[in-house]
């Protein structure tokens, strides 16, 4: 466990920054004093290696072996290294063992698989399928780009050879493929040969067939694709890094670089996609023993990350939703509930929509990974008497239920070792128990089956495969049918649809959060916390004042109403649907001012990821026509946005303190901060690419100047730019960093007393340090009443507003000056 690896450098604080053409190493280097003034111990970069040309963010990894030349060179990073360490402050690094973007020529390894097949050095690289069930591909990789049927493209001249650069190549629009050796001979390299060879489509035809890819129309992906990728996304391919060999060659510069002391911690992108990820993590921790490691990993609620993991925790999804729906009044569920229902008049069943999302992305989107997985299960059931006399469709289809009512990402049963946790053992048999409810007998039988060979030690290589990709499956099936598809169905409430958590779970209370950081102290102290990251559907700020409206439901419903039929006009033949236009309000409530385009753009992607009219593949343009008409009319509608304009000012202050309170509590809770860029000021980002934008860093610089000479009051008035947070945010770190032990002080909860002691809560750290924050200010109305906190014996100092404090304390004194508390004991004379 965490506390059982000795750490070189655990970060004090991480400041999440997004590497790309836009923000090179070399701007990152500048802001250092900026960072180091912050309280930032470690800046936490995105992917540094060479990716596909001009990525955004870094994922696509095309070269494991050269840093990104379009963010700097090894030279930039060695010098921003040495900058942190001379500020005693340090780097960790976003690494991405489980796949490669393949959809660019710069991935060398891909390109060599394309040229030579499976005899290419790096064919075991990739997870590919060389005996495919679709006789055209067999033998060869399928290459899902195309626009449209390949023979029509062939014809029309989208696909051709061209001789670029002394090579020839197979062209379709900015697309390269390469053509092996033995078949170039006698082509033509002069532009009017190549002419004459184009149109002879029967030539072209048996040239591109005679390669080891086969090019195909991208709506036939799904079903036919032969490599493992990364969910469903086709120009992400899967590595082995289950090899040894292909472990090294994917991470010779992690190894360089965290030698030359230049990499001081590892943050792991979704271990949950590898073959075996505690044998990884071992692998890992062998490579870099003193290195702060987390991982990106969806703990369900209800979860436990594998105890046996050589890291330090996660990136913090259980921490964002828990301290999430801590500002979510619980007693506006029922009036939410009954309202979305009838706005959109439909069922709310949200458990049954879940199933529903993810039988349809493992049919569809996930249907060549399922055939794959059913191949698998086949072959074991012809040597298993049990399963020996089920036919192929009807393994299919038990395999299919039981996948969709896996109620976690996945199960962690190892090749190398042959105990199960109870865990693992439990998840396995909930998910046979409901996917067995009401099935009929023949189905029933095969899910028993599938749960004994998944709990019962395996000993031959057939079933252990078959485990291993059972196991590789349940994550995407998961992230497609629920992340990608139910959160954007299922709108009764937004705040909720977060990733790892639970919309069905309408806030939680204060005793549930107290246990739940409790046991993140005594089992991942030093694992990473966070509000906001590069994958959070919505920012922490949007949240924060969508939450507010959890107290005011009768209000919301009203102004919901009103504008429905403000812009009654603007719809067109009942569309769009009330789903998306109550997701519309919900998303102006918490991001307003929003600028139409960005309105368009997260709008567009919402449909699509509903896939309820329209998909990224195969597109509604009615529907996609009528919902940009109705986001572009309802922005120009002067009396409508007026309307959202007065209405999301009443929500200011209370969403401001929201927003505060939360960044306090991640700040002085167990567990080590994360501050996604640009979030140390009001941040009102949507879902990516949104939440990529530029930032503004020399705003941010000359606030925090600004801020040193402001009383607490002076910047609460300057709430309208986000000072506050920023201002809250330094201080918090400047006394973390004045105590250096503070990753070590135990966890203990402070309760209020009086009529309004729920609209408090408060933690105390080691007896030395206490956070008190306010809940549901809307509610409250100013009126503290008599509710009050009984402080520990001894004198406290407010870091916030310069009181010195001792015994019981009155709410509204406590928060007068500024509204959340941080307090600090004060030494004995």
């Amino acid at each position: 466990m965490s506390n059982a690896i000795e750490i070189m450098h655990l970060p004090r604080a991480t400041y999440r920054l997004q590497f790309n053409g836009q923000f090179r190493l070399s701007d990152a280097l500048v802001l250092v004093p900026y960072f180091h003034a912050l309280g930032i111990s470690h800046l936490y970069a995105s992917p540094l290696f060479k990716a596909a040309p001009r990525s955004s963010h870094g994922y696509d990894v095309a070269d494991y072996t050269e840093i990104n030349s379009e963010i700097g060179t090894e030279d930039d990073l060695e010098k921003l290294a040495a900058a942190l360490h001379e500020k005693k402050m340090g780097l960790v690094l976003d690494i991405v063992p489980n796949h490669m973007g393949i959809a660019a020529r710069e991935n060398l390894w891909w390109w060599d698989v394309l040229l030579h097949g499976a005899e290419s050095k790096y064919a075991d690289h990739f997870d590919i399928d060389w005996k495919s069930p679709h006789e055209h591909i067999h033998g060869k990789v399928l290459i899902p780009l195309l626009g449209g049927e390949y023979e029509t493209l062939v014809t029309q001249g989208a696909i051709k050879l061209v001789h670029e650069n002394g090579q020839f190549l197979l062209s379709h629009y900015e697309h390269r493929f390469p053509l092996t050796p033995n078949t170039v001979t006698g082509l033509p390299t002069d532009a009017d040969g190549l002419k004459r060879f184009n149109s002879d489509f029967a030539a072209l035809d048996q040239l591109i067939r005679r390669q080891h890819y086969c090019l195909e129309f991208h709506e036939h992906g799904d079903g036919r694709l032969n490599y493992r990728r990364f969910f469903a996304v086709s120009s992400l391919a899967a590595v082995r890094v289950e090899d040894e060999k292909v472990f090294k060659a994917t991470h010779v510069l992690v190894r360089r670089w965290v030698e030359k002391g230049w990499i001081d911690g590892l943050r792991v992108d979704h271990p949950d996609g590898l073959r075996d990820p505690a044998k990884y993590l071992q692998r890992l921790r062998k490579l870099a023993p003193k290195a702060w490691i987390v991982v990106e990993k969806i703990v369900e609620p209800g979860e436990m990350l594998p105890g046996s993991w050589p890291v330090q925790g996660t990136t913090g999804y259980d921490w964002l939703n828990q301290i999430n729906g801590l500002f979510i009044d619980p007693n506006g569920e029922k009036a939410f509930t009954d309202f979305y229902k009838d706005f959109i008049g439909e069922s709310t069943d949200y458990a049954v929509m879940v199933r529903e999302k993810k039988r349809s992305a493992l049919k569809t989107l996930l249907a060549t990974e399922l055939h794959r997985l059913t191949n698998l299960l086949a072959v074991v059931a012809k040597r298993r008497k049990t399963l020996q006399k089920f036919s192929r469709v009807d393994l299919q289809e038990a395999l299919a239920e039981i996948l969709v009512c896996f109620p976690v990402y996945r199960s962690y049963i190892s090749e190398i070792d042959s105990k199960k946790s109870a865990a693992d053992i439990a998840m396995i048999k909930t998910a046979a128990r409901l996917a067995s409810n009401g099935k009929k007998r023949v189905l029933s039988e095969i899910i028993t089956q599938i749960q004994a060979l998944l709990v019962k030690r395996q000993s031959g290589k057939a079933a252990q495969h078959f485990i291993a990709r059972f196991q590789q499956l349940t994550g995407p099936v998961m992230a497609k049918g629920v992340e990608d598809t139910a959160f954007y169905c299922f709108n009764r409430f937004t705040s909720l649809n977060e990733v790892g958590g639970d919309p069905e779970k309408f806030g939680i209370n204060p005793d549930e959060f107290h246990e739940f950081a409790q046991r993140l102290w005594n089992d991942w102290p030093d694992s990473q916390i966070t509000t906001s990251t590069h994958d959070t559907k919505r920012a922490e700020d949007v949240r924060a004042r969508l939450n507010v409206l959890s107290e005011m439901p009768d209000i919301w419903s009203q102004t919901v109403r009103r504008w429905s039929a403000m812009n009654a006009c603007h719809r067109q033949n009942e569309l769009p649907d009330r789903k998306a236009e109550y997701l519309f309000y919900q998303t102006l409530a918490g991001a307003w001012p929003l600028s139409e385009e960005r309105a368009q753009f997260y709008m567009e992607k919402a449909a699509h990821e509903s896939k309820e009219h329209t998909t990224w593949t195969k597109r509604n343009i009615a529907y996609e026509k009528a919902l940009k008409t109705f986001v572009s009319e309802t922005l120009r509608d002067p009396e409508f946005t007026a309307d959202v304009e007065r209405f999301t000012g009443t929500l200011a202050n209370a969403a401001a303190v929201n927003s505060l309170a939360q960044t306090l509590l991640k700040l002085v809770a167990p567990g080590v901060p994360d501050i996604y860029q640009g979030c140390e000021l009001w941040d009102f980002s949507l879902v990516d690419p949104d939440n990529r934008r530029t930032v503004d860093f020399d705003l941010r610089r000359q606030l925090l100047a600004e801020a040193k000479n402001l009383s607490p009051e002076e910047i609460w008035k300057r709430r309208a730019n986000g000072l506050p947070k920023l201002w809250l945010i330094q201080k918090a770190l400047h006394l973390r960093e004045q105590s250096p032990d503070f990753a070590g002080f135990d966890y203990q909860p402070i309760f209020a007393n009086g009529s309004k002691s729920g609209n408090v809560f408060g933690l105390m750290r080691g007896e030395k340090v206490i956070a008190i924050v306010p809940r549901f200010l809307m509610k409250l109305n100013n009126d503290w009443q008599d509710t009050s906190i009984q402080l520990p014996a001894g004198s406290w100092h407010n870091e916030l507003s310069g009181e010195d404090l001792s015994g019981e304390i009155r709410a509204e004194h406590l928060f007068r000056k500024f509204p959340v508390a941080l307090l600090l004991r004060k030494e004995e004379d």
